[in-house]
């Protein structure tokens, strides 16, 4: 007479399947740290590929950099750099480069002239941490930003303290916003950058902003900068140009609030990654700066004639 065949009771089923979920949720997080080790790889590829395109520039133009951005809407360091990443046909294709106040709406980096060029997701400008899904006006976003000093946007010459209550002032940058009004834009050269090419930023991360959040814009001058006044990825919001383009109720969006006389424009450093963002020096390398970095070890980063002691990252 055979004997009776055995299964599992519920009480084995129950503990394998709990067994199996432990180690499921044991390995999860390990499995999404190697993705994101991988993307900000990758992220920090692409940074390294931008900067190197700025020394090409710099070569080309006998050692100026491109400017940050020519007033609101005719340009900015995206479309200088484009034919040192590759993409000459989309320079090309651009029109009416640094043509600031010219009152012909086809020719702004949004205008039927240029939509061509900035519709476009330019990879080697994304961070692929980050939404690449964005866009607003059919125009996308991007995730990294030139370094335009200490204090705000427009280089004001003192704003806010440094960690000992001394005033903390604008020593130089490498990029620069040019105004619609100026007659002869000023550029930055590399031997303007007297604290050293390794010793002073030129780049780093930004978020895309969702829900018609500013952010990552870069084509236009508000969303292709960042300054040092705040650490990376601050608790404290960016103030940006105008109160409409920071969208505070999507929790997606990091901080931010509109300008007052007293807070003008200024933006940090920000990236999903966890704990900082990455970074390109005028020299060309690239590091990851942590949210905890000394705010004036940051700050002296982000000067290009500020004859501080860095210190180190």
């Amino acid at each position: 007479m055979s004997e009776p065949k055995r299964g599992f009771t519920l009480v084995e089923l129950l503990v394998v399947i709990a067994i199996i979920g432990v180690l499921v949720a044991l390995l999860l997080p390990a499995v999404q740290a190697a993705r994101e080790a991988a993307r900000r790889t990758q992220c920090s590829n692409n940074l390294k590929q931008v900067i190197l395109a700025t020394t090409n520039y710099t070569d080309v133009y006998k050692g100026a950099f491109p400017v940050g951005e020519y007033s609101c809407c005719w340009g900015t360091w995206l479309v200088g750099l484009l034919p040192y990443i590759e993409q000459k046909a989309l320079s090309d294709n651009y029109k009416f480069y640094g043509a600031m106040g010219n009152t012909d709406a086809t020719t702004r980096y949004a205008g039927s002239q240029n939509i061509q060029v900035t519709k476009t997701q330019i990879q080697a400008y994304t961070c692929p941490s980050d939404s690449i899904t964005a866009t607003a006006g059919g125009v996308t976003y991007h995730n990294y930003v030139a370094n335009h000093g200490s204090t705000t946007l427009q280089r004001q010459a003192q704003f806010g303290t440094t960690l000992n209550g001394q005033p903390n002032k604008f020593k130089g940058a490498p990029f620069i916003y040019v105004g619609s009004t100026t007659a002869n834009p000023q550029v930055v050269r590399l031997q303007d950058v007297m604290d050293g090419l390794s010793n002073t930023l030129a780049f780093s991360e930004t978020v895309q902003g969702h829900g018609g959040d500013l952010r990552g814009y870069a084509w236009w001058n508000g969303g292709s900068h960042f300054e040092t006044f705040l650490p990376p990825n601050s608790g404290q919001p960016d103030i940006l140009e105008a109160i409409g383009y920071c969208i505070k109720t999507d929790t997606y969006n990091p901080p931010c609030d509109g300008p007052t006389t007293s807070n003008p424009e200024n933006i940090a450093a920000r990236s999903r990654h966890p704990a900082g963002v990455v970074a390109a020096m005028c020299d060309g390398s690239v590091r990851f700066v942590t949210n905890s970095v000394n705010l004036d070890t940051w700050r002296a980063a982000s000067t290009a004639a500020g004859k501080e002691a860095n210190g180190d990252f």
